[in-house]
C-alpha cells in the first residue's frame, strides 16, 4: 500500500503537511502507522498555505456564521462548517458526514453552587450522532481514508471509537474492523459497532494490547487505522473548540477541563486554541486542564514522576471504561498543550467520579462516567486555588449517559461499590441515589411515596 500523501486523489496538493511533534520534520507523506520516518514519533497536520495565501486575515467568523443558514450537507455538519481550518477537499460532496457537531453548551447552576464557581458550563459532545466526541474526528479521518482508496478501516477501542468508526465506515461504503479488550468495555458501546456492521474481535488483552496489534496490522495489510494517533482524527476533534468559542461570542473562558484517556482530545482542543490565537480569532488562551481516573493516571504520573519527559505507563483499572488506558499514545501532545496553556493535570477516585456523575445528572444532563471526571477534578482544582471562584469554566462532557447505563443503574441501586474497598466511602453518596421503588398498584401507595419524597 503506498504512503498517504497530502496530494491524494481528491485533495488539493500541499493544502496541508505532516509535521513530527518531536523532531519537526515536515513531509507531504505519512506512513501507515502515522509515525515520523526519522524519529518514530507521532505526526500532526500543519497548514503552510495559511500564511502564503493570507488565510489568517479572512473574516472566518462571518463565513462560519453565514454557513449556519445553509442547507447543504457539508454546512449542516458542525465539523465541516469550519473546513477553512481543516485539510482541504476538492468538492463538498466528498465529506462523509452524519451531521456531527452542533452540540449544546449548557449552564450548570446546581454544580456551580456545589463547586463555588458561578460561571460553570458543560459542552456536551455526547450529543453527537453516535453519542460521543469521537464523531467530530471520525468524519474527517474516514473521509480521508476513502479519498486515499482504502476499503477497510480499523481501530482499537474501549468502546466509543469503535461505535463511531463503524458508523462512518458504513456511511462511506467501507468495511470496518474493531479490536476491543475482552470483557472490559460497555456492551452498550459494543452493540453500536455490531449494528453498524463492523467485524468485531474481542481480544484477551487490554486496550494498549489491542492498539499494539493494530499498529502491526496496518504495516502488513491494506487497512487504514482510525485511532487518535491518526492526525486527521485530531483535526476533526479540534472543531469542538471553534464551536465552543463561537457559542461564547469569541470570549475565551478562563478554564477548559477535559477527561484524559488516550489524550487525543485534549491535544486536539489545545491545537485549536493555539491556532485560533495565532489567527487572531481569540486574544488569549484558556487554561486547558486534563483529569484522569486514579486507576488510569499515566499522564498524572508522567508529569509528577518524570516531569513530562518520559511516559510512566500504568496497568489501567477504572469503571470509567472510556478512559481505561494505561499507555496513552498522545501523551507528548498533551504535555505540550498543558505547557502552552498553563493548564493542570489531576486525578480523581472512583467514588468521586460516581458522585460527580450523579451531580451532573441532577441538572437533567446525563453523561457517561468518563465525562464526570471533569466535575470531580474541578472540585480539586478549586480547593487547590488553581481555579478561582470568579473565573469561567467549561467542562467537556465526552459521552452520552446511555453509553454505560449499567454504571448508572448500579449506582442508584447501591450496588456499584458493593463488596469493594470503596463501599464504605460510597455510603456518603446515599443522598444522591434514586433507586426505583416497587409498590402495590394502588393510589394510596403512590401518594405515600410522593409524601415520602417531600421529606
Amino acid at each position: 500500500m503506498p504512503p498517504l500523501t497530502s496530494s491524494a486523489p481528491g485533495v488539493r496538493p500541499k493544502a496541508y503537511r505532516f509535521r513530527c511533534i518531536t523532531c519537526g520534520d515536515l513531509s507531504d507523506q505519512a506512513r501507515q502507522d502515522f509515525r515520523c520516518a526519522h524519529c518514530g514519533d507521532l505526526l500532526e497536520i500543519t497548514y503552510p498555505h495559511w500564511k502564503e495565501s493570507g488565510g489568517a486575515g479572512r473574516d472566518l467568523k462571518s463565513t462560519w456564521r453565514e454557513r449556519r443558514l445553509s442547507q447543504s450537507a457539508i454546512d449542516l455538519s458542525g465539523v465541516w462548517r469550519f473546513r477553512d481550518l481543516l485539510p482541504g477537499l476538492e468538492s463538498d460532496d466528498q465529506a462523509i458526514t452524519l451531521r456531527e457537531g452542533n452540540t449544546p453548551l449548557y449552564e450548570l447552576p446546581q454544580c456551580a453552587r456545589i463547586t463555588g464557581v458561578p460561571r460553570l458550563f458543560a459542552k456536551h459532545q455526547g450529543l453527537n450522532p453516535t453519542g460521543s466526541f469521537k464523531d467530530a474526528g471520525m468524519t474527517v479521518a474516514a473521509t480521508f481514508a476513502r479519498l486515499a482508496g482504502f476499503r477497510w478501516v480499523a481501530c482499537a477501542s474501549t468502546g466509543n471509537t469503535s461505535a463511531s468508526m463503524a458508523a462512518y465506515a458504513a456511511r462511506g461504503g467501507m468495511r470496518s474492523l474493531v479490536l476491543v479488550p475482552d470483557g472490559k468495555i460497555s456492551w452498550s458501546k459494543l452493540s453500536q459497532a455490531l449494528d453498524y456492521g463492523a467485524v468485531t474481535c474481542q481480544l484477551r488483552t487490554d486496550f494498549d494490547g489491542c492498539l499494539r496489534l493494530l499498529q502491526e496490522l496496518v504495516l502488513r495489510a491494506p487497512v487504514y487505522q482510525l485511532n487518535s494517533i491518526n492526525p486527521f482524527r485530531l483535526e476533526g476533534q479540534k472543531t469542538l473548540a471553534f464551536e465552543l468559542l463561537e457559542q461564547l461570542d469569541w470570549q475565551p473562558p478562563d478554564h477548559i477541563i477535559v477527561p484524559g484517556g488516550n489524550l487525543g482530545n485534549s491535544s486536539a482542543i489545545g491545537k485549536a486554541l493555539v491556532e485560533m490565537r495565532d489567527l487572531g480569532l481569540i486574544s488569549r488562551l484558556p487554561k486547558l486542564s486534563v483529569i484522569q481516573a486514579e486507576g488510569a493516571n499515566a499522564l498524572v504520573r508522567t508529569l509528577r514522576e518524570a516531569s513530562g519527559k518520559k511516559l510512566v505507563s500504568v496497568q489501567a483499572e477504572t469503571r470509567a471504561t472510556a478512559i481505561r488506558i494505561g499507555n496513552p499514545a498522545s501523551w507528548k501532545k498533551a504535555v505540550h498543550v498543558l505547557e502552552a496553556t498553563h493548564g493542570a493535570c489531576e486525578q480523581v477516585t472512583e467514588v468521586e467520579i460516581a458522585q460527580a456523575k450523579a451531580e451532573i445528572g441532577a441538572e437533567g444532563i446525563g453523561c457517561e462516567p468518563a465525562s464526570a471526571v471533569t466535575l470531580a477534578g474541578l472540585k480539586k482544582l478549586v480547593k487547590q486555588g488553581f481555579v478561582k471562584p470568579g473565573e469561567s469554566v467549561v467542562l467537556v462532557l465526552t459521552g452520552n449517559l446511555l453509553k454505560d447505563p449499567d454504571f448508572t443503574i448500579n449506582f442508584h441501586r447501591g450496588e456499584l461499590f458493593k463488596g469493594t474497598p470503596d463501599e464504605e466511602a460510597s455510603a456518603a453518596l446515599n443522598s444522591l441515589r434514586r433507586p426505583p421503588v416497587v409498590l402495590d398498584a394502588t393510589l394510596d401507595a403512590v401518594i405515600r411515596t410522593l409524601e415520602q419524597a417531600e421529606k
